[in-house]
């Protein structure tokens, strides 16, 4: 179905996305039911690196944080 609040999120982490995979999970779909009785009135919901991050609108300065420490750590571990 048309999302205009998940059109507006991809567009607010375009200029990041050659540093993370984006992977869209339509919960609408009867195999993601578990995720649709989580959060059908959260749309849309951010997970980063498996974890919860934040739901309804992109918080951009906490995203940028997350994503950094998962950066530093990925270097790290190199």
């Amino acid at each position: 179905k048309p999302c205009p609040l998940c059109d507006e999120a991809k567009e607010v982490l375009e200029p990041y996305k050659r540093r993370f995979i984006l992977q869209e999970v339509d919960i609408t779909l009867p195999e993601n039911s578990a995720w649709y009785d989580k959060y059908k009135y959260d749309i849309p919901v951010f997970h980063l690196n498996g974890k919860f991050l934040m739901k309804h609108r992109v918080n951009i300065q906490k995203f940028e944080d997350q994503l950094r420490k998962l950066e530093l750590q990925s270097e790290g571990n190199q």
